[in-house]
């Protein structure tokens, strides 16, 4: 066995007799994994630090920053500060639009998702349920 694990073994057999983990937040409840299967297994130890950390993937920063553009846009009142605000969403939706095609998500993909998008949101009751997946 690697002594790295002999040595966290160890430190968890200690933390279990000094009573550590009795009454912890969640107890009793089932954990909450992530799903990391799209995670090439040798980054997903940094991929969780990082998590952990507030961090997200570049794309999904790229994501939040336009999210947060259009909301600034939409209640903006100053046109000059409007146009500026304009120019930073086209730069930010380029660099992102830029970003997936770099990872092999290129525009057919992405008008795919959103006619996928609509056709659920038009019918509902036709979308598969959980228990049909």
């Amino acid at each position: 066995m690697d002594p790295l694990h002999v040595i966290a073994d160890r430190k968890i057999q200690e933390a279990l007799e000094r009573g550590e983990f009795e009454r912890l937040p969640g107890a009793g409840r089932p954990l909450e994994l992530d799903d990391l299967s799209r995670v090439p297994e040798e980054l997903r130890g940094a991929y969780m630090v990082l998590k952990g950390s507030g961090f997200l993937p570049e794309e999904l920063e790229l994501k939040r920053e336009l999210l947060r553009l259009e909301d600034l846009i939409a209640a903006c009142h100053d046109e000059g500060a409007r146009a500026k605000l304009v120019g930073a969403r086209t730069s930010a939706a380029l660099r992102y639009a830029l970003l997936l095609e770099k990872r092999g998500f290129g525009p057919a993909h992405q008008e795919y998702g959103e006619r996928l998008a609509e056709k659920l949101a038009r019918h509902p009751a036709d979308a598969p349920r959980r228990d049909e997946r």
